[in-house]
């Protein structure tokens, strides 16, 4: 059996995931890739709908707000644009340092959806929109919504 460098490994897992190969810290280029991108002035996004402390049914409609910032897809990479990430039940905000992530408390809007229907068990839920550039990284300060609570009924 012949042995499989590190770096080979790397590459056939980042392969596997439908990643990129991983970046040396000496790359510059790779960490610039990561560097936030500054947030337009004035710049902020908010939840439309629901409305805080509203008790709503499992399918809950939310309208996501934005303004001082171009909506765009993420496929339209422009400067002083992005798209909506919703966070649900986020206990803070991702790290600003690499790509918002996409689980499911990381829900992706990069079609530039205005509004969704997620899916809650019934309880008590927080929301936050987390707005990303078409790389999915945060602006620098981050652009985020108020945290909201809603109740599942």
């Amino acid at each position: 059996m012949r042995a499989i460098s590190s770096i080979s490994c790397g590459f056939a897992l980042a392969i596997l995931v439908g990643g990129a190969m991983p970046a040396r810290a000496e790359d510059k280029t790779a960490a610039s890739a990561m560097t936030p991108e500054k947030a337009p002035a004035g710049a902020k996004v908010s939840i439309v709908s629901p409305k805080d402390g509203a008790t709503v049914g499992q399918d809950v409609t939310v309208e996501f707000g934005v303004e001082g910032i171009a909506l765009l897809p993420a496929t339209e990479p422009r400067p002083n644009s992005g798209h909506h990430h919703l966070l649900i039940d986020a206990k803070d905000l991702p790290p600003g340092d690499a790509p918002i992530p996409a689980d499911v408390t990381h829900k992706h809007y990069g079609k530039a959806q205005a509004s969704d229907t997620v899916h809650l068990e019934p309880g008590t839920h927080t929301l936050q929109l987390d707005f990303g550039d078409a790389r999915h990284m945060q602006f620098d300060p981050p652009i985020a919504s108020k945290k909201i609570t809603i109740h599942v009924k």
